[in-house]
């Protein structure tokens, strides 16, 4: 404990949040969660050994080009099966080999079987192109308030318009919703432990977001519980991406078996937190990064991230509905082209955004 309150401390002397990923105090609703239970994380040794088994893993966050988000993804009427391989082919061409994806428990009280079908299908199409996959459950970001059936369509020029938080808000920070979450969480995660084809288990994207804060602990703590009641093959981890939330990243430090985190700064601001994040000696998955204007290129962390042999997956594939060549805070109310994408490596026809970012990738994921 006392390593990770020095760890929080160095981290707080960088200045500005490393990883305000979507941008994000309020009163817990709700009783108290259920404890998460430490004795069953896995032991370093154990998590080291299973990262060093793996090859280097190179990726994106991954939502195929025609869905604006995770609903439009996996609900019945709209999953894209040729899109997926299409465009998973491409990731494949330059060398990534592990996507990042997020699901939604919406989808799954759709339809529970049709979601896992649908699941057991990317994956069967994620592993024909030698790519493992990385599923997350619940998420803070963006639009809180998530409706299943027909999406929204992309706001011109705006970020991620129509990302839907998962489970949304006030959902999240209410605990009566949690029993009918905790089935969803069980019965996926019981139906793929087994499953080579994941890499891990992201149960939570930055917990906290959305100005939630502390009031996301309950599910943060609820989730890591369902899960190790579980028990997946797959290691279990929360990502580390506002240093300023010390609660809820001790929380998900102490409870992860291998350390995920966001990062959005330039090269040497990375390194410090790879630097502070190597203490806990456990592999390091940087599960987010690449934001063009501000310095965090493919050009300047790719490099890095192999350097230290941290996991490195990007966020965004393929230019598409969910807008994210966008920056965060500069939307174009026009649609217009930005002078500089903030995400994505391809545009639609599956060329490259820039040649050099790719011949790059190919070159560092070359074992």
């Amino acid at each position: 404990m006392k390593k990770f309150s020095w760890l929080l401390l160095g981290l707080a002397l960088l200045g500005t949040p490393a990883a305000q990923a979507q941008k994000a105090k309020t009163k817990v609703k709700g009783s108290a969660a259920l404890p998460a239970r430490a004795a069953t994380r896995w032991p370093a040794a154990k998590a080291n050994a299973w990262y060093q088994a793996r090859p280097w893993m190179t990726g994106a966050n991954f939502t195929p080009s025609t869905a604006i988000n995770q609903l439009e993804m996996w609900q019945a009427a709209t999953f894209d099966a040729p899109t997926i391989d299409k465009e998973l082919g491409w990731a494949a061409g330059i060398g990534f080999n592990t996507m990042r994806v997020f699901l939604h428990s919406l989808a799954w009280q759709q339809d529970p079987a049709g979601f896992k079908k649908r699941v057991n299908d990317y994956l069967a199409l994620a592993d024909k192109h030698h790519i493992g996959t990385i599923f997350v459950f619940f998420d803070d970001c963006w639009n809180k308030d998530p409706r299943a059936g027909t999406q929204p369509a992309p706001k011109p020029g705006i970020h991620n318009s129509g990302w839907a938080q998962d489970p949304g808000d006030p959902a999240s920070r209410d605990s009566a919703t949690f029993g009918q979450l905790r089935p969803y969480v069980t019965d996926v995660l019981t139906s793929f432990a087994h499953d080579k084809r994941i890499v891990l288990w992201d149960l939570y994207n930055e917990p906290g977001n959305g100005g939630k804060g502390n009031a996301s602990l309950p599910l943060l703590r609820n989730v890591f519980a369902w899960a190790e009641a579980v028990r997946p093959d797959q290691p279990l981890s929360v990502g580390l991406w506002n240093w300023d939330l010390q609660t809820l990243n001790t929380f998900q430090a102490l409870h992860s078996d291998v350390i995920t985190y966001h990062n959005y700064d330039d090269a040497a601001t990375h390194q410090r937190v790879i630097d502070l994040l190597v203490t806990h000696g456990r592999p390091l998955l940087c599960t987010e990064y690449m934001a063009r204007p501000r310095n965090s290129r493919f050009v300047n962390i790719l490099p890095v991230l192999k350097k230290n042999r941290v996991a490195a997956l990007n966020w965004g594939l393929v230019d598409g509905k969910t807008n994210t060549k966008y920056a965060w805070d500069t939307p174009l109310a026009d649609g217009s082209e930005p002078s500089e994408w903030f995400h994505e490596v391809f545009r639609r026809d599956g060329t490259p955004y820039h040649q050099d970012e790719t011949d790059l990738i190919r070159k560092l994921t070359k074992q």
